[in-house]
C-alpha cells in the first residue's frame, strides 16, 4: 500500500518528503484549486509532478473507492488536501479505511511503509489565528462540516475563545444569526478566508456584522469574548467555558416550586461522577438542568442530555443552558431514551428505581452512576445496585429578626447515591 496525504496552503507543501511524495505520485487527488496552485509551485522548483491529475468528485466513498482501486494496481496515490488533514480533515476517513502507516521498533523507529502517510501544512485553524493576532492553545475549535448548525452552536456560545470551521450550508453570516438568536456573549469575530491563496482576507467585526456580512464559506470564524484581541482581558467573565465551580446557588438558576437539585447535594453528586472531556452524561429528571449544565461548565466536551417530562421546567433548562453546551430531551423516562447515544454517566434526580434500572441498562460498561432519593427505602434499592450510599443533613444559616442573628434551618434529608453497576 502506498498512500500519502499532503497538506499544502496555497499550493505550497511543507519539507522535503513532502515534495518527494508529490513528483513520485502516480496519481494526485485533489480539488481543482489545488491541483492549480501545485502546478505553479512545481514550476517555480522545475519539478513536476508526472502523474495523473485526479479531480475530487461525487461522495467521498466514491474517492475512496477509487483511492483502493488505484492502489491495488500498485500505483501510488498521493491526496492533496488543504492544510493539516489530521485536523479535522481527510485523513480520519483514509486511516479509518487503510490504517495509519508504519508500527515503532523497540528503538523507536517505524518500520513498516503501509497504510496512509500523513505530511501536514499548517493547519487553517494556526493559520487563521496568525492573521486574526489571536492565541489558540486556549480555544475550542467546532466544526460546522457534515453536521447541523444547531449542534454546533451549543459548543461555540459555551466557549469563551472559539474557532469555527463554516462551510456553504453554514456559512458565517449564518452562523452569526442562529448565535444571536443563541444569546452568544462573544465580542470580537474575525472572519478569515481563503487563508494562504491570493485571494486571502481577514475582516473584523462583531456578531451582529458577522449576521448582516457576506463572506466566503471558505473561511475559519475566530470569536472571542474578550475586548482585548487574545482574548485574555480581565473583564472576560461571561459565565462561559470549562470552570471548577460547582454547587451553584439556586439563585442561579430559573426554577419552579423549589424542583432543583440543591447546592450541597448537587455538588457531592457531581464529584461522584468522575467526569471527563467528551463522555456522554444523562441528567434525568433534569428539573432546572443544574446538574447537566454544572457538568458541562466541568468537563469541556462533555455532552449532557438533560432528560425532563414537564414542558415548562424544559423550558426552563433551556433558559439556564442558554451558554453551555446541554441538549434538552422532553419527554417521560425511560421512553425518552430511545435514540440517544449510550451514556459514560448517569444522575437520576427523579423518577424512582425503574427509571434508575432503565438508565443503568444503557450505560456504557464501566460507567458510573449517581441518583439522589428522598425515601429510604428507595435508596436502598439503589444501594444495591450501586454499591455506595450516604445520607446528607444540611443545616442552612437564616437570618432572625433585623439585628443580624442567625439560626440553622434543616432542609430535608437526601440519601446520595452511586457506583459502577
Amino acid at each position: 500500500m502506498s498512500i500519502a496525504i499532503v497538506g499544502l496552503v496555497g499550493g505550497a507543501w511543507f519539507g522535503p518528503d513532502a515534495l518527494e511524495e508529490v513528483c513520485a505520485a502516480d496519481v494526485l487527488i485533489g480539488a481543482a484549486r489545488h491541483h492549480e496552485a501545485l502546478a505553479d509551485q512545481l514550476d517555480s522548483v522545475d519539478r513536476r509532478a508526472v502523474g495523473e491529475a485526479v479531480e475530487l468528485f461525487g461522495p467521498l466513498d466514491q474517492i475512496i473507492d477509487l483511492i483502493a482501486e488505484r492502489d491495488g494496481r500498485g500505483e501510488r496515490v498521493v491526496v492533496l488536501a488543504s492544510g493539516d488533514p489530521g485536523f479535522f480533515g481527510i485523513a480520519r476517513l483514509l486511516i479509518g479505511r487503510f490504517g495509519a502507516a508504519g508500527s515503532a521498533s523497540a528503538a523507536g523507529v517505524a518500520e513498516a511503509d503501509s497504510g496512509v502517510r500523513s505530511f501536514p501544512a499548517p493547519s487553517s485553524v494556526a493559520l487563521a489565528a496568525a492573521r486574526a493576532g489571536v492565541t489558540w492553545d486556549d480555544a475550542a475549535v467546532v466544526s460546522c462540516h457534515g453536521r447541523p448548525l444547531e449542534h454546533a452552536v451549543p459548543h461555540i456560545v459555551a466557549a469563551p475563545k472559539v474557532a469555527v470551521l463554516v462551510s456553504a450550508a453554514n456559512d458565517p453570516s449564518r452562523l452569526g444569526r442562529a448565535l444571536i438568536d443563541a444569546g452568544a456573549a462573544h465580542r470580537h469575530a474575525f472572519v478569515c478566508s481563503r487563508l494562504g491563496e491570493p485571494e486571502e482576507s481577514v475582516t473584523r467585526t462583531d456578531l451582529a456584522g458577522l449576521a448582516a456580512g457576506s463572506f466566503n464559506p471558505l473561511s475559519v470564524v475566530i470569536l472571542t469574548s474578550s475586548p482585548s484581541r487574545g482574548g485574555d482581558g480581565d473583564d472576560d467573565d461571561d459565565g462561559a467555558g470549562a470552570t471548577l465551580a460547582w454547587g451553584r446557588p439556586i439563585g442561579d438558576y430559573r426554577h419552579r416550586a423549589s424542583l432543583i437539585t440543591k447546592p450541597e447535594v448537587r455538588a457531592v453528586a457531581l464529584s461522584k461522577l468522575e467526569l471527563f472531556a467528551g463522555a456522554t452524561l444523562w441528567d434525568v429528571g433534569a428539573a432546572s438542568g443544574s446538574v447537566a449544565i454544572e457538568a458541562a461548565r466541568m468537563a469541556p466536551g462533555l455532552r449532557a442530555f438533560a432528560i425532563e417530562r414537564d414542558a415548562e421546567l424544559c423550558d426552563d433548562i433551556r433558559a439556564n443552558a442558554r451558554r453551555v453546551a446541554v441538549t434538552v430531551v422532553e419527554g417521560t423516562a425511560p421512553e425518552a431514551f430511545v435514540g440517544l447515544a449510550d451514556p459514560d454517566r448517569v444522575f437520576v434526580g427523579g423518577g424512582g428505581i425503574e427509571v434508575l434500572d432503565a438508565a443503568l441498562a444503557r450505560l456504557a460498561r464501566g460507567g458510573v452512576a449517581a441518583a439522589t432519593f428522598a425515601v429510604l427505602e428507595t435508596a436502598l434499592a439503589a444501594q444495591e445496585r450501586l454499591g455506595n450510599m450516604v445520607q446528607l443533613n444540611v443545616n442552612r444559616a437564616v437570618p432572625i429578626g433585623e439585628n443580624g442573628r442567625l439560626r440553622l434551618e434543616a432542609d430535608n434529608p437526601v440519601f446520595v447515591v452511586w457506583g459502577t453497576p
